[in-house]
């Protein structure tokens, strides 16, 4: 069986496992680069296993060696850091999204572009059902409705919409957005979707646009890939045709969303309310989203538990030592 078969198999059997310590410097010291700050265990084994260092605290003599950059879906690689990088072959990005790195460009140059997928498939999904429930139930402003002491006072909360039998839109209906799906079927959701293409294997809805799955739907949830081809694929004609019953749950990337129209559609009430994990200038928030009571706002979480961030770093680590040493990559994008 191939490594990228094996893979999620491995992850699952292994994945509570510690990252490990026990490496040795190897010959590879300078082969490897990071580009922007890691997290604090990928880069203590980047550090510990190839005496890797960011960009910024190596000289130019030193950039020309490397020949793998590790980095993160918020940092990537772009043109600028290829010219700094001549002798680069392979990019590794700690993330399923990679449309901060220049794909195109690095493909032009011959460098290879990795992500960590499947990896991150569960939390994400999980993240998307609980940001649903929260916003359409109303549970994070019932939350401060009760720290204020409003009910205490003898104030009641406003009603809320039900969840179950709920009619739902995903757009992009890849690992994630399947995984989304599967779980509100237990929910007796009502499933359509709008991808690049129709899905033959899958029996829900397909819808030709997003308008058009906007409009037949209560909560529109967006789990595509980011990058140009879906910047501003939400824009006032979709938020429009989601209507002033709808709501709007965002997991993929904050370029996605038209983040304008976004905030002008909820002040105007065109649509119901919006739960984000993801924005279009993080960590930056609109001031007008953070003043909504009809808004879930997350800090980009949706991968953010123990083990999932464990098997990414090893997936990630995984990727830099089979270029290292056979020049492919475990999951190439």
């Amino acid at each position: 069986m191939m490594l990228e078969q094996h893979w999620p198999m491995m992850l699952e059997q292994h994945w509570t496992i510690p990252i490990r310590r026990s490496y040795r410097r190897r010959v590879s010291d300078g082969r490897v680069v990071m580009v922007g700050t890691l997290r604090a265990e990928l880069d203590a084994a980047l550090r510990e296993r190839y005496g890797a260092q960011r960009l910024d605290e190596i000289d130019p003599a030193a950039a020309a060696q490397a020949e793998v950059a590790v980095t993160s879906g918020i940092w990537g690689v772009r043109g600028e850091h290829l010219d700094r990088l001549p002798g680069l072959g392979a990019v590794v990005n700690f993330g399923v999204g990679y449309d901060s790195t220049d794909v195109a460009e690095a493909a032009r140059r011959g460098v290879t572009v990795s992500n960590t997928p499947d990896v991150l498939t569960d939390c994400v999904a999980d993240v998307a059902v609980g940001a649903l429930i929260d916003v359409m139930r109303g549970l994070s402003a019932a939350d401060r409705f009760v720290r204020r002491g409003e009910w205490a006072a003898g104030r009641v909360p406003a009603l809320a919409r039900r969840v179950s039998g709920t009619r739902v839109g995903i757009v992009g209906l890849g690992r994630i957005g399947t995984a989304i799906a599967h779980r509100l079927e237990a929910f007796g959701a009502q499933i359509s979707y709008h991808n690049r293409s129709e899905r033959a294997d899958v029996d829900y809805a397909y819808a030709g646009s997003v308008v058009e799955l906007a409009r037949g739907v209560d909560v529109l949830i967006l789990a595509a890939a980011g990058g140009n081809a879906s910047r501003g694929l939400v824009d006032a004609a979709v938020l429009d045709a989601l209507g002033p019953d709808g709501f709007l749950v965002n997991v993929a990337r904050g370029s996605v969303v038209d983040e304008p129209a976004l905030v002008a559609a909820l002040e105007e009430r065109r649509i119901a309310g919006a739960a984000l994990d993801v924005f279009a200038d993080e960590p930056h928030v609109p001031d007008a989203l953070l003043r909504r009571e009809d808004v879930v706002l997350l800090p980009h979480l949706g991968s953010a538990t123990v083990e999932t961030r464990a098997a990414m770093t090893e997936l990630a680590l995984a990727n830099v030592e089979r270029y290292l040493t056979e020049g492919v990559l475990v999951t190439p994008v």
